[in-house]
């Protein structure tokens, strides 16, 4: 029964020293000055990650109103 609770303790440290990592690691990078060829790179990619998001609920909207018509016509078309 210690063992489990030696794995557990050991478990809640490791976590919360990973967590602080994470922290820390994400604050320096919002800290790093880039260059202006990084800061038009990272632009560039933000764009294209909206634009693929943006045509991707595009296709989830077209697809579900596509869905509700075919339910529709096999509706109809059993009368």
């Amino acid at each position: 029964m210690t063992m489990v609770y030696m794995v557990l303790t050991a478990l809640v440290l490791v976590s919360i020293v990973a967590a602080a990592m994470v922290v820390l690691v994400r604050r320096e990078r919002r800290r790093m000055v880039s260059s202006p060829e990084g800061q038009q790179i990272e632009a560039a990619a933000t764009k294209a990650f909206r634009d693929a998001r943006q045509q991707a609920r595009a296709y989830e909207h077209f697809s579900d109103a596509s869905g509700g018509i075919s339910a529709l016509r096999d509706r109809d078309s059993r009368s």
